[in-house]
């Protein structure tokens, strides 16, 4: 039976999500797969071109004329980028995107980025033999030729810039001695190296600490015991672990120990941080471990400076990468080791095409590699913690501090009493007082406001109450016009001046920003010295880092901010953390409400007491009963994971079940929900058959964008398979439908 093969030709130069159906020959048919990479003919001269397989099958889908024959199999590369483009292809048939769009995020395109070279001029025989030339060309008056040998003579190697600018040899005379063998004309790739890393070289240089160690610290018994776990590990064959490590609980020190490992087994580790952690501070302890072994990506490299990394994976110039989902896709060829660090943080999902998880996506690369999946937080995931109960991956907790640091005691303050005993401020009597006092002590504090849901959903000050949507269990959220809109089901029912419950006029949003509460704090306080952390504040390209650094050297006493200063920062100082609004986030139309609300409180938590000052927080709400803020309190993570996957659990969403998230949006209003509400008729009949279930279509939590109107459709499903056959439907519906033309439709799982 003869095999044919789409191929994807010479991606890093097409513009088009084209494929050309080639001939497999006889002696590649038993061993070519999709993702190999081949050599072919292309075009009418038959010119030899790269191409990529993406997909084998024995139908022929165009003439037998014009068929051509694949040639051979490339293999000079070895398999990384043949995984990768695997992987690519998993992502598009999974997450809903072309082949273009996922091939263009796992593989980096050398044609957008020009390539940096240090070119030099060097003496390419003996001394003597050029002396004697020297002779002929001084008798002959070449003037350019002897000031340029002459100059080689004394230092056999120069940039060709001197030899172009100051010497000024033109290019004829270099061509002339070139071809008479007397000197080389070399060029050498340069690499772009990111300025954090250069400063690292810098302070090792200057220090005379250029060795590095990564044996300079002891683990603690309960470090040592994850490690030797994970070290059980059969190497060569995927294996996928859950470290959940209260805060402060050392889980660096771990990751540190199992790159270390990796690396003496000549393989290779990518390490994922959140953006927002990705500082200074914390990419210190691994350059100190492996130094130039490192590198990192971040979102403000240059296109070249991301490339360059890229290409000194490649090139085997590195052995671990640490950086955002991004780095995901580093094209090691012996990756051994994947990590996760904050593997609960929302900045793992893209919000462009293909919209992917990066903790799904590792998993499947790790598989593919035959490497070792490793997540870390303190706080996880609900489907990463039922992974692990369900026997998917494997759970290792570190329940104590190395340096014997207790957790934060913390006091829950309801604002329904303040209220009702006349204080309507936005600092409760408990957090001022403990204010005064850290400050009298001379240590820090921190308050952050949590604007997840920033007056997005209705309130009642008086009793608590949060108006819901009847159908979904989610708050319904106030819309221009006085509609309350669930963003799940589409349910509307006009805005409320009453509380239904206790008959209270003080009902709304929350309305205080981080400007305001600076405005309080300084008049509470006047001689503490406050920083604010916000958009407002962190406009410059190093915003975050500098306030972060001012605050970490003690030049102020409290910093203000939204939840962005609670994430993974270490400052030995803060006594204090305060957690305005807490359950703002409680609130917002999302199922997902109190798991992240749970993860905040817990992380923000985790920010005091970690040096040898003992920690307080304080967590002001108008839900002190809710299991969020009562677990969060205790910090008690299996706890809360109880209740929450028993409501995931009657609800069917996950990890409980499988949910996608269709995707509409157009400048059209209009024409926007006549297609999503065909897409959503379309999508009905066909989840029908798989017993699945469809919402909407229903408005976003933000409706509109910059002039553009955006929907959203739910489907759910126990399974997440059926999911990807309604994804695959609906996908050929809106091909075959020149209406869709217009919209730009995305999937989300």
């Amino acid at each position: 039976m003869d095999l044919y093969a789409d191929i994807m030709i010479d991606i890093s130069h097409s513009k088009l999500d084209q494929t050309f159906q080639y001939r497999i020959p006889t002696e590649l048919a038993a061993a070519l797969e999709p993702g190999d990479v081949v050599e072919l003919p292309f075009g009418n001269g038959n010119r030899l071109a790269k191409g990529y397989v993406l997909r084998i099958s024995g139908e022929l889908s165009c003439p037998p004329e014009k068929l051509k024959t694949i040639l051979r199999r490339v293999n000079e590369m070895g398999n990384t980028e043949s995984k990768l483009i695997s992987l690519a292809l998993w992502m598009r048939d999974y997450y809903g995107s072309t082949t273009l769009q996922a091939l263009h995020t796992v593989l980096p395109f050398r044609n957008t980025v020009p390539e940096k070279k240090k070119k030099r001029v060097v003496l390419a025989v003996a001394p003597e033999r050029v002396r004697e030339e020297l002779e002929q060309f001084r008798k002959k008056h070449q003037t350019a030729r002897v000031r340029l040998l002459e100059a080689l003579l004394d230092e056999p190697a120069l940039p060709q810039e001197a030899v172009t600018g100051t010497l000024r040899i033109t290019r004829p005379v270099l061509r002339y001695l070139e071809e008479k063998g007397l000197i080389r004309c070399e060029s050498e790739q340069i690499y772009r190296t990111p300025a954090i890393l250069r400063e690292l070289r810098q302070e090792s240089e200057e220090e005379g600490n250029i060795q590095t160690s990564v044996t300079g610290f002891s683990l603690s018994q309960e470090q040592q015991m994850v490690v030797d776990a994970v070290r059980e590990s059969t190497p060569g064959r995927f294996a996928e672990f859950l470290i959940h490590g209260v805060t402060g609980s050392g889980k660096t020190a771990v990751y540190i120990e199992l790159i270390a490992d990796t690396l003496r087994h000549h393989r290779q580790a990518i390490l994922l941080i959140p953006e927002i952690s990705l500082t200074y501070q914390n990419v210190v302890r691994f350059y100190h471990a492996f130094g130039d072994r490192i590198s990192i990506l971040h979102s403000r490299l240059t296109q070249a400076e991301r490339y360059d990394q890229f290409e000194r994976a490649k090139m085997g110039d590195i052995d671990v990468m640490i950086g955002p989902r991004s780095a995901l896709f580093t094209p090691f060829e012996h990756l051994g080791l994947i990590i996760i660090d904050e593997e609960h943080e929302l900045s793992y999902k893209s919000e462009s095409v293909p919209r992917y998880d990066a903790r799904e996506v590792a998993r499947k690369r790790a598989a593919l590699e035959g490497a070792i999946l490793v997540l870390g937080s303190a706080t996880p995931s609900m489907e990463s913690y039922y992974a692990a109960a369900q026997g998917m991956s494997r759970l290792l907790s570190m329940r104590s501090r190395p340096t014997g640091g207790r957790l934060a005691e913390v006091t829950v303050v309801d604002m329904r009493r303040e209220l009702r005993d006349g204080n309507s401020s936005i600092l409760s009597r408990a957090l001022s007082e403990k204010l005064r006092t850290t400050l009298e002590r001379g240590q820090q504090s921190m308050l952050f406001l949590n604007r997840r849901g920033y007056a997005g959903f209705v309130l009642c000050r008086s009793c608590g109450h949060v108006m819901k949507c009847p159908h979904c269990d989610v708050s319904l959220s106030l819309h221009d016009g006085g509609r309350l809109v669930c963003h799940y089901c589409g349910y509307e029912q006009p805005a409320i001046k009453k509380c239904p419950v206790c008959g209270s006029p003080f009902i709304g949003g929350f309305r205080a920003g981080t400007q305001q509460i600076e405005a309080v704090v300084a008049d509470a306080f006047p001689k503490a010295r406050i920083l604010r952390m916000d958009a407002d504040t962190t406009r410059g390209k190093d915003g975050h880092a500098e306030i972060l650094r001012s605050f970490g050297r003690h030049e102020a006493d409290i910093l203000v901010g939204t939840q962005m200063i609670v994430k993974g920062h270490d400052f030995p100082g803060v006594a204090l953390v305060g957690a305005l609004a807490a359950d703002m986030s409680l609130n917002v139309s999302d199922f997902r409400a109190a798991e992240r609300t749970y993860q905040l409180l817990v992380q923000a938590a985790g920010r005091a007491g970690r040096g040898e000052i003992p920690g307080e927080m304080v967590i002001q709400t108008y839900h002190p009963d809710h299991y969020a803020i009562t677990c969060s309190a205790a910090q008690t993570y299996e706890s809360f994971y109880e209740r929450e996957i028993d409501y995931r659990r009657l609800s069917g969403y996950p990890p409980a079940g499988s949910l996608m998230t269709v995707h509409c949006s157009a400048e059209d209003e209009e024409k926007l929900s006549q297609a999503a509400t065909y897409l959503a008729r379309f999508a009905r009949q066909v989840a029908a058959k798989y017993q699945a279930d469809v919402m909407g279509p229903s408005r976003e939590p933000v409706a509109k964008i910059k002039d553009v109107y955006r929907m959203a459709i739910y489907v759910r499903h126990k399974e997440a398979g059926a999911l990807t056959a309604v994804k695959n439907y609906m996908e050929q519906y809106i091909e075959m439908n020149s209406g869709f033309h217009d919209i730009f439709i995305t999937f989300e799982r």
